[in-house]
């Protein structure tokens, strides 16, 4: 893993971060906020599974010892017999804009692809969150086109953009296999 930042499995005592994305508006903001909702929802994950199951997984973003954030995918199918991992990433406002998302997202694709076997990982974002695509093509993802009308958000309906990696394009380095938290099975 990367000096620069790390990927680590949550612990409980992530929670409380995890949920100030669901209820504090200045961290989800400004294209991640969508009103008040299952503000439960990491608690309940936690005690199904510890965040990590067979169909989607969440790793903490930290650096130095610090939280920054989370990234986190989900299993998409693709056809009867085949999925790939669409992701995502939450960094917490002090966090933005020092490039800690771009590598974070970088790191992520190499894990995935090392441990899982996929051919493709995919991410999209908001047409106007101009610094994810920023970092997601920094992160070596390629901008395949426009979805429109795809999020519904204060009000309105927005864009997206999809991105992509496959895994012929990456070099995929030996990524160990983090460990569950401790008290998980």
């Amino acid at each position: 893993m990367s000096d620069f930042v790390a990927l680590r499995p949550a612990r409980e005592d992530d929670l409380a971060m995890l949920e100030r994305f669901l209820e504090d508006v200045e961290v989800a903001a400004p294209f991640e906020w969508f009103g008040w909702w299952d503000v439960g929802r990491w608690r309940r994950r936690w005690a199904e599974d510890g965040l990590l199951s067979e169909g989607r997984g969440l790793l903490v973003v930290e650096r130095n010892g610090e939280r920054l954030g989370f990234v986190g995918w989900s299993k998409v199918v693709t056809s009867q017999i085949s999925y790939c991992w669409r992701f995502g990433i939450g960094l917490l406002p002090e966090a933005r804009g020092h490039g800690y998302g771009t590598e974070a997202q970088r790191l992520l694709v190499r894990y995935l692809f090392a441990h899982t076997q996929v051919a493709r990982i995919e991410a999209v974002t908001e047409m106007a969150n101009v610094p994810e695509q920023r970092a997601l093509e920094k992160a070596g993802l390629v901008r395949e086109g426009v979805m429109r009308d795809y999020a519904f958000r204060n009000g309105r309906w927005r864009d997206a953009v999809l991105f992509s990696v496959l895994r012929k394009d990456v070099l995929i380095e030996d990524a160990p296999l983090p460990e569950r938290p401790a008290g998980r099975h």
